[in-house]
């Protein structure tokens, strides 16, 4: 991966940030510590960076952690988690306000504003989330080692012009944890988003692989067929109609990059405002003036794809407890809804 192309690789929309890695020790093994086997099975790997894993206890043996001296067994089940995020040493702290939902000493739950990008990359070295989040712990921590959060601070994110909520890992023992809990898809997750159209059924399920256009690599597409991407799912429920739009609710089943909005346009409903697929023209409706003056309004109102993160849940990685959190809708999409509610109801614009 070039540097360059750091930023588009990354993955997106809702994408877990980690790999899994699973190998089942073979039946003719012989005792040998944990570490120098993982060193021979995996390309690149240090005994430095797996002795960092098995301590930060990425590295489950029968799905618990295990010491650097522990001898595998015939038989035995190693899961490593790796990051897939590009190691960064200069993260730089910066005084960015940052609308913190809830933290203790294990976790931090963020509400996202619409254009902030989550990570530095290619293009956007600063202003990111994760600059905003540095220096937030280092005022509460002077001694704190901010390039830790490019390693272990993100489990997932969301793009930068969808708002909501984040999870944000505070030591390796949360992440690891966190990071099990999505890839088994026990992460609770619900998104809100205005789309195009009008839905004959109030609730249904799309599932099409995802994976990256492949002729326009920035951006992402629907393989109903599974011949390329990953497979993904999506649960989708109709909350109100507006004649050519409507709010709908999006559960996801499976966390791939654009998921959602890769959906929607599958099904013929792009996210209202979507520049990336399809929804910042009028798909619905007449093409009059008036009408079409209306929905330009409405683009002003809501200058990004209308998708907002509003609940998520979770175990907690050290209490073992339930964990949900809500977050409201941001005003531009208040807004527009309520304008376009409005202009269903044939009441004055």
């Amino acid at each position: 991966m070039t540097e360059e192309n750091i930023e588009e690789e990354l993955p997106g929309e809702a994408d877990e940030l980690f790999e899994r890695l699973t190998i089942v020790v073979d039946k003719g093994q012989e005792p040998l510590r944990i570490d120098k086997f993982l060193m021979h099975r995996i390309e690149g790997a240090t005994r430095n960076k797996i002795q960092q894993a098995i301590e930060s206890e990425r590295v489950l043996v029968n799905e618990k952690p295990i010491k650097s001296n522990h001898k595998i067994k015939p038989g035995e089940k190693i899961v490593l988690y790796e990051s897939r995020i590009p190691e960064t040493t200069d993260i730089i702290p910066e005084n960015i306000p940052i609308n913190i939902v809830y933290e203790d000493d294990d976790v931090m739950i963020v509400n996202k504003p619409a254009g902030i990008v989550v990570h530095p990359g290619s293009g956007n070295r600063s202003g990111t989330l994760i600059n905003g989040i540095a220096y937030h712990l280092k005022q509460q921590n002077p001694d704190i080692d901010e390039t830790n959060l490019s390693r272990f601070g993100l489990v997932h994110r969301i793009d930068k012009n969808t708002t909501g909520l984040l999870v944000i890992a505070k030591n390796a023992k949360a992440m690891t944890h966190l990071a099990k809990q999505f890839f088994d898809h026990t992460v609770h997750r619900r998104y809100m988003a205005l789309v195009w159209g009008d839905f004959e059924d109030n609730e249904g399920t799309i599932k099409a692989h995802v994976g990256r256009h492949q002729r326009f690599r920035k951006l992402f597409t629907a393989y109903p067929d599974g011949e390329h991407g990953k497979d993904a799912i999506t649960h989708y429920k109709v909350l109100e109609r507006f004649n050519y739009v409507t709010l709908v609710e999006c559960r996801l089943e499976t966390g791939r990059t654009h998921q959602i909005r890769v959906h929607m346009q599958l099904i013929g409903h792009p996210i209202f405002n979507d520049d990336f697929y399809g929804g910042d023209r009028i798909v619905k409706g007449t093409v009059f003036t008036k009408y079409k003056q209306f929905v330009d309004n409405c683009f002003a109102i809501c200058p990004r794809h209308a998708l907002h993160a509003q609940q998520l849940g979770f175990i907690h990685p050290a209490t073992k407890k339930q964990m949900n959190f809500e977050s409201e809708l941001p005003d531009d999409m208040k807004a527009v809804i309520e304008k376009w509610k409005k202009y269903s109801e044939h009441k004055d614009l």
